[in-house]
């Protein structure tokens, strides 16, 4: 499926200020995030922003969230969060990246055990409010415009939880020389979760962005965040959007 395509918006406020304070500049490496369990040093030059999720379906009124009895308020307390960090990452430069949970229309890439989950009428491709649920192409299969991508921005089409699992997410990283995820969405425990631990597992450091993630759970989302920075990182460090904007304007201004 072809990515959705936005046209340029306007500089947002927090772009414009980033601009006015640093310049267009080439960003300098290595500048240290407070995070759990400790300080990471970060290259942005080396660095992508993964937006995990954020899609109509889980995070509107009708979407499959909904569908499922969950408060999707929960969830949209992400998106301005998630919306300071794209913008401050697009002024820096930074690999922008979303992911997008869904189907091909005809269900041939959805294993029959996620598929037969719950009742008929509120499962994977059933119909919706906003189209068919969890189908690439519907309305609800869309990124909530808040946060829509722009062009050139990479759109991932995954079938499962994972960022990684049947997708070029790997084969994109390491073109760019990625390595340092800054990784924000939905849902916590879920599909971040298991994106960072593939993360781990194939070599990047990830950076979750805590305040830019939220769960259907709160009390999963808690945990999940200190499952990930548990043991000394045992799958990543765990931040707040204001810390990694602190370190973005630092790092450009002296560039």
């Amino acid at each position: 499926m072809v990515a959705a395509r936005c046209e340029p918006e306007q500089a947002q406020p927090l772009q414009s200020l980033f601009r006015s304070l640093c310049g267009e500049r080439r960003l300098m490496p290595a500048v240290e995030i407070a995070a759990k369990p400790r300080a990471l040093p970060v290259d942005f030059a080396r660095t992508a922003l993964v937006i995990i999720d954020m899609q109509r379906d889980f995070l509107e009124p009708g979407g499959f969230g909904a569908v499922l009895g969950n408060d999707v308020s929960l969830l949209v307390k992400a998106v301005a969060p998630c919306r300071r960090i794209l913008e401050g990452a697009r002024a820096a430069s930074l690999l922008v990246i979303h992911t997008r949970e869904g189907h091909r229309p005809d269900l041939s890439d959805a294993p029959p055990a996620k598929v037969q989950r719950g009742p008929v009428e509120k499962r994977i491709g059933a119909d919706g409010p906003m189209g068919r649920i969890l189908i690439r192409g519907e309305a609800g299969h869309g990124i909530v415009p808040a946060l829509a991508p722009l062009l050139g921005e990479p759109v991932l089409d995954k079938p499962g939880k994972g960022a990684f699992y049947q997708t070029d997410l790997d084969l994109i990283l390491r073109n760019r020389g990625i390595e340092t995820l800054l990784v924000c969405g939905v849902t916590t425990e879920v599909c971040v979760h298991t994106t960072v631990r593939e993360a781990n597992d194939r070599g990047y450091r990830c950076l979750v962005l805590g305040d830019a993630c939220a769960s259907y759970f709160p009390e999963f989302h808690e945990v999940g965040l200190r499952m990930i920075a548990a043991q000394g990182g045992i799958f990543g460090w765990v931040s707040t959007t204001g810390e990694v904007l602190t370190a973005l304007a630092r790092t450009m201004k002296a560039a």
